[in-house]
Parts: structure tokens; C-alpha cells; sequence
């Protein structure tokens, strides 16, 4: 006659060893996703303040580009593109450091700042 105790020794060490892996699986995955989205807050903030700069940079006879690009670097990010349009600044930023477990990844979000009422308009 076979013990059928005997025969389910150890079961339970691999269940613990599979669920182990399926937590660390799932903690990576969160932390990756984690990583980005924390990315993009940034590098969304560092657009909206690059175009706020410009566009106060313009109304007081600046260069806008320029000051919003300063701005862009001061929040770890890189200022892609930069559209005057009237009263209007328009920027593009990107960031090229977003974690993840295999390797970085670019990063861009659009800012635009101006007055919140055209004065050209009739």
C-alpha cells in the first residue's frame, strides 16, 4: 500500500516558491509603470512652466524660446519645439530618462501658455 502523505510532501514549497514569483513579477511591473507615469508628471509640469516662462518672456519683450527652454533644463527635461503664435508660446518637451526595466524611454508632452483673451480679436 502506497502513503499518500508521504507522496504530497512539498507541495506546499511549491506553491510558495510559484507565488513568490508571481508577487515579484507583479512588483516589477508596478514599479515600471509607476516609473512612467512619474516620468510623464514631470516632464508635463516642466512643459506647462516652459510655456508660462515664455509666454511672460514675450510680454515683456524677451526671447521667449530661450527662457523656455532654460526653464525646460532647470526640470530635467529638453525642449523639442518652440511656436510663437501672436501672444501665444507653444512648446514641446521630452525627457529621455523614464525608467523601466528594460531600458529608458522618451518621454514628450505639449505646454501652452498665453493671455487668456486674444487683444487682436475684434
Amino acid at each position: 500500500m502506497v502513503n499518500r502523505a508521504a507522496d504530497e510532501r512539498g507541495a506546499g514549497a511549491v506553491i510558495a516558491v510559484a507565488m513568490m514569483g508571481l508577487v515579484v513579477t507583479v512588483t516589477v511591473a508596478v514599479v515600471g509603470v509607476v516609473g512612467v507615469v512619474a516620468t510623464h508628471r514631470r516632464v508635463q509640469s516642466a512643459a506647462d512652466l516652459a510655456a508660462l516662462a515664455g509666454a511672460t518672456a514675450l510680454q515683456d519683450g524677451g526671447d521667449a524660446c530661450a527662457r523656455a527652454a532654460d526653464v525646460a533644463t532647470r526640470n530635467r527635461a529638453t525642449l523639442s519645439g518652440c511656436a510663437i503664435q501672436g501672444w501665444n508660446v507653444a512648446v514641446v518637451v521630452s525627457a529621455h530618462n523614464a525608467p523601466l526595466p528594460r531600458g529608458l524611454l522618451d518621454l514628450s508632452a505639449r505646454g501652452r501658455a498665453g493671455p487668456a483673451v486674444d487683444e487682436a480679436a475684434p
